[in-house]
């Protein structure tokens, strides 16, 4: 890999990990209803996640890519009714005046984990972005893995920022009274978490 490699890798990786899909609209939502160390929790679920699906990519041919197809589509499905479930807590909660009850250290990590691996497109997007950065000069299985370390390291600041913003909002505003509109924010949140996956086009 050469300097003007990693560049655009590093451009075109940090690009993908700010928009707001489900891993980040997760974070933020269990930021703003639990505090830091949740949100920062959840965050270690959806690297743990990533590792997994980075793998998954590496081990990247069209053919397996094709072999797993239809489990790819479990999940993404699985991944839906999750997010959808999340939303549809925390709006009741919302609607009912209800104060929500924090997730807990492992609730917070399960939660980012699977809300993270339960979304394929993140796989196929490894699958086609990564070799493109791949030179020939050096060994393929270095420089993916390499990559792949380095994408999930911006991802893992990336996400632990967006984190700490929504646990210092939470901060700012945290009171009892507001707590209906945290719940309101987070269903929506979720909600449309689901809506992105279910509408993804790749799988």
């Amino acid at each position: 890999m050469e300097l003007m490699q990693i560049l655009p890798f590093l451009l075109v990786a940090s690009a993908f990990v700010l928009m707001p899909g489900p891993n980040v609209l997760v974070i933020v939502s269990t930021s703003l209803v639990a505090g830091k160390a949740r949100g920062l929790q959840t965050v270690l679920g959806t690297s743990l996640a990533m590792v997994v699906q980075l793998f998954v990519a590496g081990l990247g041919t069209s053919g397996f890519l094709l072999l797993i197809a239809e489990g790819l589509v479990w999940l993404k499905w699985i991944g839906v009714a999750y997010l959808t479930y999340l939303g549809v807590i925390s709006l009741n909660n919302f609607l009912r005046n209800k104060k929500s009850t924090e997730p807990n250290a492992t609730g917070s990590f399960q939660r980012g984990f699977w809300v993270s691996l339960t979304n394929p497109k993140t796989i196929l997007f490894f699958s086609a972005f990564l070799p493109q950065f791949v030179s020939d000069a050096n060994s393929y299985t270095f420089q993916i893995a390499a990559l792949s370390l380095i994408f999930w390291l911006i991802a893992l600041l990336i996400d632990s920022s967006y984190a700490l913003l929504a646990a210092r909002i939470r901060n700012t505003f945290n009171n009892y009274d507001l707590n209906r509109i945290q719940n309101g924010v987070s269903g929506t949140f979720y909600l449309t978490a689901s809506g992105i996956l279910a509408y993804s086009n790749r799988v």
